[in-house]
């Protein structure tokens, strides 16, 4: 009998597997034998209950419906020619490609083999538009789009834009099923979501999952507040749609974060209003100008809000402004803290970046800063990012401690060759060091208060409170370094 309440337990607890190979063990034994024949049939209780299942989501209808919008893309770089494999005169192999004619342009020629790849994505307009990833159709010779009724069509590539990862391409075809990318559906975390794409060229398979988290930044898309996501995505996928439970797209799946290469729960997609955005200007002028106001920016932590006098850490801190950029001329400074843009609250420097960013050139806006204590609302008109420039966060991770530097006064040969003020570390310790100060770093303020000599230093740090912002400069970049002086 306690074998029989053993049993059960484990039946009920889903480790059924076990207990059937405990039983083939004791099939011999006619203890065994005779245990089984005196026990009535068990009745095995389902894994699932009904009440739970039933609060799943049936994605059914979703799929077939939706589906038939998603399309597998094929594509080929480089379309055959030949490589040099140099054969030297001498060896007994150029008589003869000589002699036979061999592969054109030359001897010891060998012909190099086209490369293929794959991926997703989906019809946005019923005339034959569609959406996928920069990274599956940049560079290719040939692009070939497979309907999910078998039809076949060569794609031509509208335009691709790096920066956001976003790919627009065109089929000659009408009346096609198409999503919708006008809806600006916002996300959560927590809600259903499913991606349709081509894994591993298994076309239109579905895998669904919850949104992980939003407003995620990855090093290779600060213009993207990506959506994360524990949907199973893998190569083949890139370019399909990311739907919500209502069938509405609200990202395109774009990335993976894998050790293996693999899934291993953890997706980002693109958001819609960003994918949307790109698109649009794709199909308009074939390229996107991103927009741009001339600053860099840091992620503001707890302990920077504070000393800048901030009760949250909502924004992102602005490092330093280009001469003559449309910041500069916006009267941005640095040490100001971005709050707000168009009255709409900034949550993190990925926010800036990516708003920014993604708006048109030309666009008149609002940059709500914080600075002295106190909010100041400035009027901006944003420029055209030029190629390699980009505001980014450049942060670097700092520990708390005292405040302890030994410093000195840039002589005026130093001023006249560098055309910098500020003070140079000779010594760091304390907090100073903890949090990342070094010899040959040159403090250039205290906040947003510049410091040219060891009492003005001495001043502000007495003046702040229990943290103080350093603006540190170090191999001509400039930024704030949080410490507590305690």
């Amino acid at each position: 009998m306690r074998l029989s309440k053993v049993t059960s337990a484990l039946v009920a607890a889903g480790l059924l597997g076990g207990v059937a190979t405990y039983y083939n063990q004791l099939d011999s034994s006619p203890i065994a034998n005779a245990f089984a024949a005196a026990q009535p049939t068990a009745v095995v209780a389902p894994a699932v209950a009904p009440t739970a299942a039933a609060n799943l989501p049936d994605f059914t209808a979703l799929v077939d419906r939706t589906g038939v919008s998603v399309v597998n893309i094929s594509v080929v770089h480089g379309k055959g020619g030949v490589d040099a494999e140099g054969i030297d005169e001498d060896s007994p192999y150029y008589e003869f490609f000589k002699r036979f004619g061999g592969i054109p342009n030359g001897p010891g020629m060998r012909p190099q083999q086209p490369s293929q790849g794959m991926g997703s994505g989906f019809i946005v307009t019923p005339d034959g538009y569609i959406v996928t990833n920069a990274h599956v159709v940049d560079g290719a010779d040939e692009v070939t789009v497979k309907l999910t009724d078998r039809r076949e069509f060569t794609a031509k590539v509208i335009g691709t834009d790096k920066r956001t990862d976003i790919a627009l391409i065109k089929i000659d075809a009408k009346n096609l099923p198409a999503l919708e990318l006008s809806g600006r559906p916002g996300v959560k975390r927590g809600e259903w979501v499913i991606a349709i794409g081509s894994p591993f060229g298994f076309e239109n398979s579905v895998s669904a999952g919850v949104v992980s988290g939003v407003h995620r930044a990855l090093p290779n898309g600060q213009m993207v507040p990506f959506i994360q996501t524990d949907v199973a995505v893998n190569p083949g996928n890139s370019g399909g749609p990311l739907l919500n439970a209502a069938g509405q797209v609200v990202g395109v799946n774009s990335q993976i974060y894998s050790r293996s290469g693999g899934y291993m729960g953890l997706s980002f997609a693109i958001p819609v209003d960003v994918a949307a955005k790109v698109a649009d200007q794709l199909k308009t002028h074939g390229k996107v100008m991103h927009g741009r106001l001339g600053i860099s920016i840091q992620p503001l932590n707890q302990t920077l809000a504070q000393s800048f006098g901030l009760t949250d850490a909502n924004g992102a801190l602005v490092g330093s402004v280009e001469d003559d950029s449309p910041a500069a001329k916006a009267g941005f400074k640095q040490g100001d803290v971005i709050r707000k843009i168009d009255g709409v609250v900034v949550s993190d420097s990925t926010d800036v970046t990516s708003r920014i960013g993604n708006t048109a050139p030309g666009t008149d806006i609002k940059v709500e800063v914080w600075r002295s204590g106190k909010p100041v609302e400035l009027a901006a008109k944003v420029g055209t990012l030029d190629e390699g420039k980009i505001a980014k966060a450049d942060y670097e991770a700092l520990t708390k401690g005292k405040l302890g530097v030994a410093v000195r006064a840039l002589t005026p040969e130093e001023r006249k060759e560098s055309g910098k003020t500020g003070l140079v570390v000779e010594k760091a310790g304390g907090a100073a060091a903890k949090a990342g100060v070094q010899p040959g770093d040159l403090i250039v303020g205290v906040g947003s208060s510049k410091v040219n000599t060891v009492d003005e230093l001495k001043s502000q740090i007495d003046k702040s409170g229990k943290t103080v912002a350093l603006l540190i400069e170090r191999q001509g970049r400039q930024i704030y370094v949080p410490v507590k002086i305690g």
